[in-house]
């Protein structure tokens, strides 16, 4: 039996169609998060147990096929934490950035598959705990809505609900990547900004999702680390080209020690100008 829209449903189709290597299913009333069988919960995640070895063999597995090596430990939880955290900060987000409408979703509401061939990016099961919204939205009436009153207050829910999710996540994965509070944060900020500002790009709403995250992190937004540090480069013909600072570093030069990412702190401006040239020629 399909189920009814809900008020989030119309930025998750917009995400699909976007990007259609994730996919996003909202659970009914009553439904059971999917657990098992290549799911594996927000939950499970954050507890002793199996479910983080399980998931991070899958991680092991990914790096060594594409990278015909095995990473270090901490690389491979590093990895393992951006393959979850990078999906559900969408789950966030684009209500948000789409809708001006911010979801909850505690650890207890998401369940995640990656085993899908086709789905690069996996799948999502969710129930939203209920969502923010402004007092003129159309949805402001539904009973799982709480109106708030203005733009300032829903981006500090925005930060709120990221914050709910990730904060016992990253508390897990943190001893395997060793890591802490600080860094781990700063991990969290690189998901929010660069996973929007990926899906904006693609939805033709990139300088709209560039001055938004600048609101949404302007820097001095505990827990997060830094701010949204979007800036511009200059080619030599004068061409301006968008990139970013990282607040954290993924370590995917240690498997690469000639590719760092375009947004890594590593990567001099030069390179920066090179790779976004080649990319955008490509």
């Amino acid at each position: 039996m399909p189920v009814p829209p809900s008020a989030l449903t119309d930025a998750y189709d917009r995400l699909a169609t976007a990007l259609p290597s994730l996919r996003i299913q909202e659970l009914p009333p009553g439904a059971a998060q999917p657990d098992g069988g290549g799911w594996i919960t927000g939950a499970s995640l954050t507890r002793p147990g199996r479910a983080m070895d399980t998931f991070l063999d899958w991680d092991d597995a990914q790096i060594r096929r594409d990278h015909g090596t095995r990473a270090r430990p901490d690389v491979t939880a590093s990895f393992g934490l951006h393959r979850y955290a990078w999906p559900v900060c969408l789950l966030i987000t684009v209500p948000w950035f789409l809708l001006r409408r911010v979801p909850r979703y505690p650890v207890t509401q998401v369940s995640y598959d990656r085993t899908v061939p086709e789905l690069a990016m996996g799948r999502l099961a969710v129930r939203a705990a209920g969502f923010a919204c402004l007092p003129d939205d159309p949805a402001a009436g539904r009973p799982e809505a709480r109106v708030v009153a203005d733009e300032e207050t829903l981006d500090a829910e925005v930060r709120a609900a990221v914050a709910e999710h990730l904060e016992p996540v990253l508390a897990a994965f943190g001893p395997r990547m060793r890591r802490r509070g600080r860094a781990l944060w700063g991990m969290a900020t690189d998901e929010v900004v660069e996973g929007l500002w990926y899906v904006a790009g693609l939805l033709g709403e990139e300088a709209r999702a560039t001055a938004e995250l600048k609101r949404l992190l302007p820097g001095a937004t505990l827990p997060f680390v830094g701010s949204a540090a979007f800036r511009e480069l200059a080619t030599p013909t004068g061409r301006r080209l968008p990139t970013r600072d990282r607040a954290s570093c993924c370590l995917f030069y240690t498997l690469r020690p000639e590719d760092t990412c375009v947004t890594c702190p590593r990567t001099c401006d030069a390179d920066r100008i090179a790779k976004l040239t080649a990319h955008a020629a490509a």
